[in-house]
Parts: C-alpha cells; structure tokens; sequence
C-alpha cells in the first residue's frame, strides 16, 4: 500500500468537506444561533488536522495511486469525514454520547436519514443546515466532489471512481474524467436550485426550502422538522418531493445526455423503464389497498401511496404518513421496495435497479432453458450483451448483501431487539433508507436502540453506501499481500 498517498488523499478530502462548514456558520450568524462557537471550533478542527494529513505526505508520494489504494482511500476518507462532520453535534452537546454523533453524521453523509435526534426543533438552525449538506455532499459522492475540484489525482481519479461508484460499468461521459465529475455536479446543482424554489413557492421559507432541497435530491430524508414533510400538510409540497424524490432515482448519465438535446436515452434505457414500471405498480397496488381502509378517497390514497412508495423505493426516507399503520401487505410491500433502490449511477440507495431487473432477465432465461433445453439465448441490457463476468458479480452482490443482512439482524437480536426492529433496521441502514418498523418506524426513530446496535448499523449505512464490495474487500487478508 501507499500510504503516504492514501493518507495525502484523504487529508485533502477532509479539507475540501470542511469548506462547506462555512454555510451553517452564515445561517448561524444571520439567526444569532447558539451553536456559532461549535461550528467555528469544528470548521478549525477539521482544517488543522485535514490540513496535517495533507501536508505532512505532500512530499513524501513516491507512486501513482494504484487500484488497491482507490479503496483503501474511498473508505477511509468517507470515515474520516464522518468523524469530523460530527464535530458539531458534540461540541454542541446535543447527544449525550459520541456514538450517537457518529451515528447521526455517518447517517447523513451516507445519506440514510436514520436519525437519533429526538427533537429536531429544538436545534439550532446552523446545526440543521450543516445536518442536511452532510447529506447533500453525500448524496452525489464526497470523493466525486473532490474529483472535481482536484485535478491533482490525475491518472489514480478513475481507481477512486470506480471505488466510490461501482457501477456494471463505469463509463466516463467525458474525455476527462475531471469534466465527467463537474458534468454531474452541475446537474445535482440545478436540480437542487430548481426543487428549493419549488418548495419556496409552496410556501416554505427559503432555510427550509434549501435544507429540503438538500434532502431530496441527495435521497437522504433529513428534515428540519419532527415530522418531516407532514409538518406542511401540503398536497403541492408533496408532489413536488414526490416528483424529486423519482428524478433523483435516475441515473445521472441520462441528464447528461438529455441536457444535450439527446432524449432518446430514456427511452432506450432498459433500467429507467423497469425503474418507471416499478414505481407506477406500486403506488396502484399500494393505493388500492389504502382506499377506504386507511383513506376516504382513492385521490388521497394515491397522494399518500405514490409519496411513500417512492420515497422508501429511492431510499430517501420521508414520511407524510405513520405507515406502520397501515395494513401488513402495505408493509411488507414497502419492506420489499427498500431493495430495489434507485438507479445505477443516481444518489439513490438499495440493490439498484438494474441488479434487480438482471436478476429477473437471468431467472426467466433459465425457466427458459428448461422448456427448449437446445435453445441458445444471451443477456442483454439495452441491446448490449452483458457477460457472464458481469452476471457473476451481481449473483455475488446479492449474496454478500443477503449475508450482511442476515448476520447483522442477528447481532441486533442477541440484544434482545424484537425481530421486526432487527431485520428492518439492518436492511433500512444496508439499503440507506433511514426509517424501518418496530421501534424505528416512520413515527420513532434509532435513539431507543443501544450502542452495538448503532455501531453494527454504522457499518451497514457505509457498506451499502459504497455498495458492498468497496468495503468488504478490506477485509479480505489477500487484499493487503503484496
């Protein structure tokens, strides 16, 4: 390994994430917060000790980052960055442990919105904001950010690329991969400014506007009030996060390409006609169980059906609704949706929806096979044949993740956590979700549960953020022999 490089790398990461720690300390300021000395002190802490790792192996680089470093750097920059992002929140005292701090900002940046703040009101507006841009920076990549502004990479950013967005195949959309990294930003970005001022127009005030904003285009589902979006009891302000909350599920490849005047690509998109399918089929199944029994009117269950299917399906996390009071077939049906997850190559969480449609295909190419046993057939994917290396991976994906699943329900019911808090809550934090069933429903959160179950959590929230491998191959001994 090259650590000086790893260790210059992550530094540099740390210092480009506490940049953004000059925002909160503005809302402080122009709201008199009592949490400006907090953000000050953090936003110091975070320069000095980023700016020690950065310039103490600036001169001591010998090699070009390798592959093997690109995940080495991924994973521990995104731990790193959430170890100094919950700065605020103890220096602030607002959790009475440093797990919790640690939960919450791991949370954020990984954009899972499983929170621990048990009266989010009561908190400072600077201390909000910065809890929401945690998980704005996450949503698109903190090391993809970095990729933009860091030209300094050169030849070793695409090691980190494909660390941090491991995607079937990761194509650059520019000839540099520093312009393929601001093309994407400048995308997330409009998209951020075109949903806050819809927002504005529905009648939130600009902080709110903006901090939801963050939320929703990164899928993270942090909101600035205790019941998050139910608090307006708005139908506009629900379709308008309704309506965000899907694009922000697409894969950012395809606005791209829309952007230069090229439509076709949604039409041509296997994964985004799947993605649309699944969504609209879900919302009726869901809304036709609603109607009358849990709403009066088949509009009202739609609103609440189509809101709340989206929103666990892409993984962002809002609730407009306690749903755990809705039948167990609504339920379970959202339990499922929590794996399908948004797009390849969008801020959204969960399994992806192209592992799930490969999935599909490679199961009825089988059944296939039994019936005309002579029959030759191949995978394809947008016209395009997929390999078996490819189809290897993804039957290899799902295994881990099954397995992850399964041993870190069982850490949390050795804990004495009731079954349904265990399985939700692991598959919630692996799929970056936030809110589960049982005592972590949409109506609870994670405060309630104890520490190794926060930690076990921790683990799961940046493992599904990095998608499984990144993270997993750490610990396989073969990895670190030279």
């Amino acid at each position: 390994m090259n650590w000086p490089v790893i260790i210059n790398l992550s530094g540099a990461i740390v210092l480009i994430v506490s940049l953004f720690m000059i925002f909160p300390i503005i809302i402080s300021v122009l709201n008199g917060g009592s949490d400006l000395k907090s953000l000050i002190y953090s936003l110091v802490t975070m320069v000095f000790s980023g700016g020690i790792l950065y310039l103490v192996t600036f001169k001591k680089k010998t090699e070009e980052l390798r592959h093997r470093d690109g995940f080495v750097v991924v994973s521990l920059s995104w731990a790193l960055v959430a170890l100094f992002g919950s700065l605020p929140y103890m220096f602030e005292g607002t959790f009475a442990s440093f797990t919790d701090a640690y939960f919450e900002s791991m949370a954020g940046f990984t954009t899972t919105g499983a929170s621990v703040m048990t009266d989010i009101e009561s908190n400072p507006k600077g201390l909000l904001f910065w809890r929401s841009l945690t998980q704005w920076l996450g949503g698109m990549g903190i090391v993809l950010f970095s990729l933009a502004v860091l030209p300094m990479l050169g030849g070793g950013g695409m090691q980190l690329f494909k660390a941090e967005v491991p995607e079937i195949t990761v194509d650059k959309l520019r000839p540099r991969l520093i312009d393929t990294a601001k093309s994407l930003w400048y995308i997330y970005i409009t998209l951020t400014v075109i949903c806050a001022i819809l927002y504005y127009s529905g009648g939130m005030t600009v902080y709110d506007a903006i901090s939801h904003a963050f939320t929703t285009l990164a899928t993270g589902g942090f909101s600035t009030k205790n019941t998050s979006l139910a608090y307006f009891n708005s139908s506009y302000i629900d379709a308008v996060a309704t309506v965000f909350m899907f694009l922000a599920g697409v894969n950012y490849s395809l606005y791209f390409y829309a952007f230069r005047g090229d439509m076709s690509r949604f039409a041509k998109s296997d994964e985004f006609k799947f993605y649309l399918r699944v969504t609209v089929f879900a919302t009726i199944i869901i809304a036709i169980d609603l109607w009358q029994d849990s709403f009066p009117t088949l509009l009202e269950s739609l609103r609440y059906a189509a809101f709340q299917a989206v929103s666990i399906m892409t993984t962002t996390g809002y609730a407009t609704a306690d749903y755990e009071q809705w039948s167990p077939f609504a339920q379970i049906l959202l339990v499922m949706l929590m794996f399908f997850g948004g797009m390849i190559g969008s801020t959204g969480g969960g399994m992806k929806q192209v592992r799930i449609l490969m999935m599909f295909k490679q199961v009825y190419r089988e059944l296939y096979h039994l019936i005309h046993p002579r029959a030759v057939s191949v995978l394809k994917l947008d016209e395009k044949h997929i390999p078996k290396e490819i189809l290897g991976s993804i039957w290899g994906f799902l295994f881990l993740f099954i397995i992850i699943w399964v041993g870190g329900t069982l850490l949390l019911a050795v804990q004495d956590i009731d079954i349904i808090t265990s399985a939700s809550t692991v598959i919630s934090a692996l799929c970056n979700v936030g809110p589960a069933l049982g005592a972590a429903g949409p109506a609870e959160n994670y405060a309630s549960l104890p520490d190794l179950a926060k930690w076990v959590l921790i683990a799961c929230m940046l493992i599904g953020r990095l998608e499984v491998y990144t993270v997993i191959i750490l610990f396989i001994p073969h990895f670190w022999k030279k």
